[in-house]
């Protein structure tokens, strides 16, 4: 049974870094798409980065390029969200997400059904 188990976030001042794992324990292959969206109070849940895990392609929601940066260790099985110059805007619960059936792809990298694994989530908390 595959599953992403997520650690870090927390609560920061604006301006600051953190950073998130996540780890997917029994998927063998781990040829998919893997990465990271957010859910905020009252908002829909929306695609922050994601990463080819069978190559090195990644996307980015056009509020977070520059400041935050998706990668991943497959001898370790895990990707990565480091968060930098973050802004109050950035506070929501954050959650791993992995597609193990289809590779990233800039058209529909977004779309949440594309998904079959989803993480606890993990909240991050930027204050002004």
């Amino acid at each position: 049974q595959v599953q992403l188990v997520e650690s870090g976030g927390g609560s920061v001042q604006a301006g600051g870094s953190l950073s998130l794992s996540c780890v997917a324990s029994g998927w063998s292959d781990r040829s998919g798409c893997m990465g990271w969206f957010r859910q905020a109070p009252g908002k829909e849940r929306e695609g922050v980065a994601v990463i080819d895990t069978g190559g090195s392609r990644t996307y980015y929601e056009d509020s977070v390029k520059g400041r935050f940066t998706i990668s991943q260790d497959n001898a370790k099985n895990t990707v990565y969200l480091q968060m930098h110059s973050l802004l109050p805007e950035d506070t929501a619960m954050y959650y791993c997400a992995a597609a193990t059936w289809v590779m990233c792809s800039s058209t529909y990298w977004r779309e949440k059904n594309k998904y079959d694994l989803w993480g606890q989530g993990t909240q991050v908390t930027v204050s002004s």
